[in-house]
Protein backbone atom coordinates (compact mmCIF):
# COMPACT_ATOMS: atom_id res chain seq x y z
CA UNK A 1 0.00 0.00 0.00
CA UNK A 2 1.31 3.45 -0.91
CA UNK A 3 0.90 5.69 2.11
CA UNK A 4 1.23 9.45 2.21
CA UNK A 5 0.35 11.57 5.25
CA UNK A 6 -2.41 14.11 5.38
CA UNK A 7 -0.92 17.59 5.14
CA UNK A 8 -2.70 18.66 8.31
CA UNK A 9 -0.12 18.42 11.06
CA UNK A 10 -2.56 18.55 13.95
CA UNK A 11 -2.89 14.77 13.96
CA UNK A 12 0.80 14.22 14.61
CA UNK A 13 1.72 12.96 18.03
CA UNK A 14 4.16 14.31 20.56
CA UNK A 15 7.05 12.31 19.05
CA UNK A 16 6.43 13.97 15.74
CA UNK A 17 6.66 17.39 17.36
CA UNK A 18 9.94 16.41 18.98
CA UNK A 19 11.36 15.33 15.60
CA UNK A 20 10.37 18.63 14.01
CA UNK A 21 11.90 20.54 16.89
CA UNK A 22 15.12 18.56 16.62
CA UNK A 23 15.33 19.30 12.90
CA UNK A 24 14.80 23.00 13.53
CA UNK A 25 17.48 22.87 16.22
CA UNK A 26 19.91 21.16 13.84
CA UNK A 27 19.27 23.84 11.23
CA UNK A 28 19.89 26.60 13.76
CA UNK A 29 22.98 25.05 15.33
CA UNK A 30 24.60 24.51 11.95
CA UNK A 31 23.76 27.92 10.50
CA UNK A 32 26.93 29.56 11.77
CA UNK A 33 29.14 26.77 10.44
CA UNK A 34 27.34 26.77 7.10
CA UNK A 35 27.76 30.52 6.70
CA UNK A 36 31.52 29.99 6.41
CA UNK A 37 30.94 27.83 3.34
CA UNK A 38 27.46 28.93 2.24
CA UNK A 39 27.39 28.10 -1.45
CA UNK A 40 23.83 26.74 -1.35
CA UNK A 41 25.00 23.48 -2.89
CA UNK A 42 22.53 20.67 -3.49
CA UNK A 43 23.05 17.03 -2.55
CA UNK A 44 21.11 15.23 -5.28
CA UNK A 45 20.87 11.84 -3.58
CA UNK A 46 20.54 10.98 0.10
CA UNK A 47 18.40 8.68 2.22
CA UNK A 48 16.75 9.21 5.59
CA UNK A 49 15.03 6.88 7.98
CA UNK A 50 13.63 6.95 11.49
CA UNK A 51 14.58 4.53 14.29
CA UNK A 52 10.97 4.23 15.50
CA UNK A 53 9.77 1.27 13.44
CA UNK A 54 6.45 1.20 15.27
CA UNK A 55 5.63 4.63 13.97
CA UNK A 56 7.36 4.14 10.62
CA UNK A 57 7.25 0.38 9.95
CA UNK A 58 9.62 -1.17 7.46
CA UNK A 59 8.59 -3.69 4.83
CA UNK A 60 8.16 -7.32 5.80
CA UNK A 61 10.82 -8.04 3.18
CA UNK A 62 13.45 -6.42 5.42
CA UNK A 63 14.65 -6.80 8.98
CA UNK A 64 15.35 -4.06 11.48
CA UNK A 65 18.99 -5.16 11.39
CA UNK A 66 19.05 -4.03 7.74
CA UNK A 67 18.83 -0.44 8.99
CA UNK A 68 22.53 0.41 9.17
CA UNK A 69 23.03 2.79 10.86
CA UNK A 70 20.01 2.23 13.09
CA UNK A 71 19.02 5.87 12.71
CA UNK A 72 19.61 8.43 9.98
CA UNK A 73 17.01 11.12 10.42
CA UNK A 74 16.71 14.39 8.54
CA UNK A 75 18.47 16.28 11.31
CA UNK A 76 21.33 13.76 11.31
CA UNK A 77 21.69 14.24 7.56
CA UNK A 78 21.73 18.03 7.82
CA UNK A 79 24.43 17.84 10.47
CA UNK A 80 26.72 16.55 7.72
CA UNK A 81 25.39 18.71 4.88
CA UNK A 82 25.27 22.21 6.25
CA UNK A 83 28.90 22.60 7.39
CA UNK A 84 29.89 21.70 3.80
CA UNK A 85 27.70 24.45 2.33
CA UNK A 86 24.95 22.07 1.23
CA UNK A 87 21.60 23.67 1.95
CA UNK A 88 19.20 21.52 -0.09
CA UNK A 89 18.86 17.76 -0.54
CA UNK A 90 17.02 15.41 -2.88
CA UNK A 91 15.70 12.58 -0.72
CA UNK A 92 15.51 9.13 -2.28
CA UNK A 93 12.96 6.75 -0.82
CA UNK A 94 14.77 4.07 1.18
CA UNK A 95 14.23 0.53 -0.06
CA UNK A 96 13.27 -0.99 3.29
CA UNK A 97 10.24 1.33 3.46
CA UNK A 98 9.24 0.21 -0.04
CA UNK A 99 5.98 2.02 -0.94
CA UNK A 100 5.38 3.59 2.48
CA UNK A 101 6.67 7.14 1.99
CA UNK A 102 5.37 8.62 5.24
CA UNK A 103 8.62 9.63 6.88
CA UNK A 104 10.23 11.10 3.78
CA UNK A 105 7.04 12.94 2.81
CA UNK A 106 6.60 14.43 6.28
CA UNK A 107 10.15 15.78 6.17
CA UNK A 108 9.53 17.29 2.74
CA UNK A 109 6.24 18.89 3.77
CA UNK A 110 7.72 20.42 6.90
CA UNK A 111 10.76 21.81 5.05
CA UNK A 112 9.73 22.32 1.40
CA UNK A 113 12.58 24.71 0.62
CA UNK A 114 15.18 22.26 1.89
CA UNK A 115 14.07 18.87 0.58
CA UNK A 116 12.82 17.45 -2.69
CA UNK A 117 12.05 13.80 -3.29
CA UNK A 118 12.24 10.78 -5.56
CA UNK A 119 9.82 7.99 -4.78
CA UNK A 120 9.50 4.27 -5.33
CA UNK A 121 6.54 3.27 -7.48
CA UNK A 122 5.47 -0.20 -8.52
CA UNK A 123 4.95 0.31 -12.25
CA UNK A 124 2.63 -2.69 -12.31
CA UNK A 125 0.18 -0.74 -10.13
CA UNK A 126 -3.23 -0.16 -11.72
CA UNK A 127 -4.21 2.47 -12.63
CA UNK A 128 -0.65 3.75 -12.98
CA UNK A 129 -1.67 7.21 -14.19
CA UNK A 130 -3.55 7.90 -10.96
CA UNK A 131 -0.57 6.77 -8.91
CA UNK A 132 1.83 9.01 -10.82
CA UNK A 133 -0.42 12.01 -10.22
CA UNK A 134 -0.71 11.14 -6.53
CA UNK A 135 3.04 10.96 -6.08
CA UNK A 136 3.44 14.29 -7.84
CA UNK A 137 0.84 15.92 -5.57
CA UNK A 138 2.86 14.64 -2.61
CA UNK A 139 5.85 16.64 -3.88
CA UNK A 140 7.81 13.91 -5.63
CA UNK A 141 9.93 15.02 -8.58
CA UNK A 142 10.88 11.62 -9.94
CA UNK A 143 10.65 7.86 -9.70
CA UNK A 144 13.43 5.44 -8.91
CA UNK A 145 13.81 2.30 -11.00
CA UNK A 146 15.99 -0.19 -9.14
CA UNK A 147 17.43 -2.94 -11.31
CA UNK A 148 17.37 -6.28 -9.54
CA UNK A 149 18.58 -8.21 -12.54
CA UNK A 150 15.41 -7.39 -14.48
CA UNK A 151 16.56 -4.29 -16.38
CA UNK A 152 16.98 -6.33 -19.55
CA UNK A 153 13.19 -6.72 -19.56
CA UNK A 154 12.39 -3.01 -19.17
CA UNK A 155 12.54 -2.08 -22.87
CA UNK A 156 9.73 -4.55 -23.70
CA UNK A 157 7.62 -4.03 -20.56
CA UNK A 158 4.39 -2.16 -21.42
CA UNK A 159 4.06 -0.90 -17.85
CA UNK A 160 7.57 0.55 -18.00
CA UNK A 161 6.61 2.21 -21.29
CA UNK A 162 3.58 3.77 -19.63
CA UNK A 163 5.65 5.00 -16.68
CA UNK A 164 8.23 6.67 -18.94
CA UNK A 165 5.51 8.34 -20.98
CA UNK A 166 3.67 9.54 -17.87
CA UNK A 167 6.92 10.88 -16.44
CA UNK A 168 7.42 13.01 -19.55
CA UNK A 169 3.78 14.15 -19.52
CA UNK A 170 4.02 15.26 -15.89
CA UNK A 171 7.57 16.69 -16.00
CA UNK A 172 8.99 14.05 -13.67
CA UNK A 173 12.36 12.31 -13.87
CA UNK A 174 13.12 8.62 -14.14
CA UNK A 175 16.11 7.74 -11.93
CA UNK A 176 17.56 4.32 -12.80
CA UNK A 177 19.74 2.61 -10.20
CA UNK A 178 21.51 0.21 -12.53
CA UNK A 179 24.62 -1.85 -12.94
CA UNK A 180 26.98 -1.32 -15.89
CA UNK A 181 25.48 -4.21 -17.85
CA UNK A 182 22.07 -2.49 -17.69
CA UNK A 183 23.15 0.61 -19.64
CA UNK A 184 21.87 -0.76 -23.00
CA UNK A 185 18.38 -1.17 -21.52
CA UNK A 186 18.31 2.48 -20.45
CA UNK A 187 19.65 3.48 -23.85
CA UNK A 188 16.79 1.64 -25.58
CA UNK A 189 14.20 3.37 -23.40
CA UNK A 190 15.79 6.78 -23.96
CA UNK A 191 15.50 6.20 -27.71
CA UNK A 192 11.85 5.22 -27.41
CA UNK A 193 10.95 8.08 -25.04
CA UNK A 194 13.21 10.99 -26.03
CA UNK A 195 11.25 13.57 -24.02
CA UNK A 196 11.55 11.75 -20.69
CA UNK A 197 14.02 13.23 -18.22
CA UNK A 198 16.44 10.55 -17.03
CA UNK A 199 18.96 10.79 -14.18
CA UNK A 200 21.30 7.78 -13.97
CA UNK A 201 22.42 7.11 -10.40
CA UNK A 202 26.07 6.75 -9.35
CA UNK A 203 27.76 6.58 -12.79
CA UNK A 204 25.65 3.44 -13.40
CA UNK A 205 27.85 1.88 -10.68
CA UNK A 206 30.85 1.78 -13.00
CA UNK A 207 33.84 1.12 -10.75
CA UNK A 208 31.99 -0.82 -8.06
CA UNK A 209 34.18 -3.79 -8.99
CA UNK A 210 37.25 -1.75 -8.05
CA UNK A 211 38.13 -1.06 -11.66
CA UNK A 212 36.84 1.68 -13.96
CA UNK A 213 35.87 -0.39 -16.99
CA UNK A 214 36.64 1.74 -20.04
CA UNK A 215 34.16 0.00 -22.33
CA UNK A 216 31.34 0.44 -19.82
CA UNK A 217 32.27 4.07 -19.31
CA UNK A 218 32.05 4.66 -23.05
CA UNK A 219 28.61 3.02 -23.05
CA UNK A 220 27.51 5.42 -20.33
CA UNK A 221 28.90 8.38 -22.24
CA UNK A 222 26.94 7.38 -25.33
CA UNK A 223 23.77 8.08 -23.35
CA UNK A 224 24.73 11.73 -23.80
CA UNK A 225 23.25 11.43 -27.30
CA UNK A 226 19.87 11.70 -25.56
CA UNK A 227 19.54 15.39 -24.61
CA UNK A 228 17.31 14.81 -21.56
CA UNK A 229 19.62 12.25 -19.94
CA UNK A 230 21.73 13.17 -16.91
CA UNK A 231 24.22 11.42 -14.62
CA UNK A 232 24.85 11.64 -10.89
CA UNK A 233 28.54 11.93 -10.06
CA UNK A 234 28.05 10.25 -6.74
CA UNK A 235 28.67 7.35 -4.34
CA UNK A 236 32.43 7.87 -4.45
CA UNK A 237 32.85 5.66 -1.37
CA UNK A 238 31.73 2.64 -3.44
CA UNK A 239 33.72 3.12 -6.64
CA UNK A 240 37.29 2.53 -7.78
CA UNK A 241 39.79 2.39 -4.94
CA UNK A 242 36.99 3.29 -2.50
CA UNK A 243 39.35 5.47 -0.47
CA UNK A 244 39.16 9.21 0.22
CA UNK A 245 40.08 11.61 -1.33
CA UNK A 246 38.93 9.50 -4.34
CA UNK A 247 41.42 11.06 -6.76
CA UNK A 248 41.42 7.87 -8.83
CA UNK A 249 37.87 8.77 -9.92
CA UNK A 250 38.85 12.10 -11.49
CA UNK A 251 39.50 10.63 -14.97
CA UNK A 252 36.00 9.14 -14.96
CA UNK A 253 34.50 12.45 -13.87
CA UNK A 254 36.42 14.26 -16.60
CA UNK A 255 35.30 11.80 -19.27
CA UNK A 256 31.65 12.11 -18.27
CA UNK A 257 31.92 15.91 -18.22
CA UNK A 258 33.37 15.86 -21.73
CA UNK A 259 30.42 13.75 -22.94
CA UNK A 260 27.46 15.30 -21.13
CA UNK A 261 28.66 18.75 -20.16
CA UNK A 262 28.50 20.00 -16.59
CA UNK A 263 24.92 21.17 -16.96
CA UNK A 264 23.75 17.55 -17.26
CA UNK A 265 25.70 16.25 -14.26
CA UNK A 266 24.87 16.54 -10.59
CA UNK A 267 26.89 15.74 -7.49
CA UNK A 268 25.42 13.61 -4.71
CA UNK A 269 26.67 11.94 -1.56
CA UNK A 270 24.47 8.84 -1.22
CA UNK A 271 24.32 9.40 2.52
CA UNK A 272 24.39 7.78 4.99
CA UNK A 273 26.79 5.40 3.27
CA UNK A 274 29.17 8.22 2.36
CA UNK A 275 29.63 9.10 6.03
CA UNK A 276 30.52 5.66 7.34
CA UNK A 277 34.17 5.38 8.39
CA UNK A 278 36.68 5.78 6.80
CA UNK A 279 34.56 7.94 4.51
CA UNK A 280 33.17 11.39 5.26
CA UNK A 281 30.93 13.97 3.67
CA UNK A 282 33.50 16.69 3.06
CA UNK A 283 35.79 14.40 1.08
CA UNK A 284 32.94 13.62 -1.31
CA UNK A 285 32.12 17.23 -2.12
CA UNK A 286 35.81 18.19 -2.22
CA UNK A 287 36.43 15.85 -5.14
CA UNK A 288 34.35 18.19 -7.31
CA UNK A 289 34.84 21.50 -5.49
CA UNK A 290 38.60 21.33 -4.87
CA UNK A 291 40.28 18.49 -6.79
CA UNK A 292 38.59 18.58 -10.21
CA UNK A 293 40.92 21.26 -11.56
CA UNK A 294 39.74 20.65 -15.13
CA UNK A 295 36.39 22.24 -14.17
CA UNK A 296 35.74 25.96 -14.34
CA UNK A 297 33.96 27.64 -11.43
CA UNK A 298 30.75 27.80 -13.45
CA UNK A 299 31.02 24.08 -14.25
CA UNK A 300 31.52 23.27 -10.58
CA UNK A 301 28.46 25.35 -9.73
CA UNK A 302 26.43 23.45 -12.32
CA UNK A 303 27.44 20.06 -10.91
CA UNK A 304 27.11 21.10 -7.27
CA UNK A 305 23.88 23.06 -7.63
CA UNK A 306 22.52 24.12 -11.00
CA UNK A 307 21.59 20.79 -12.60
CA UNK A 308 19.86 19.36 -9.54
CA UNK A 309 18.10 22.67 -8.95
CA UNK A 310 16.65 22.62 -12.47
CA UNK A 311 15.53 18.98 -12.33
CA UNK A 312 14.37 18.62 -8.74
CA UNK A 313 13.59 22.08 -7.36
CA UNK A 314 12.37 24.31 -10.20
Amino acid sequence: MNTYPNKALNRRNFCHALTAAALASATSSNAKAASKNDNNWIDAHAHVWHPDTSRYPISKNFKKEDMQPASFTAQELLAHCQPAGVQRVVLIQMSFYESDHRYMTEVMQEHPKTFSGVSLLDWHTKPLQREVKRHKRAGMRGFRMHSRGDAKDWPTDKNVHQLWKLAADHDLAICPLINPEDIPAVDALCKRFPNTKVVVDHFARIGVSGKIEKERLEQLCRLAEHPHTHVKTSAFYALGDKKPPYLDLLPMVQRVVSAFGADRLMWASDCPYQVQSPHNYQSSIDLIAKHANFLSESEKSAILRGTAERIFFS
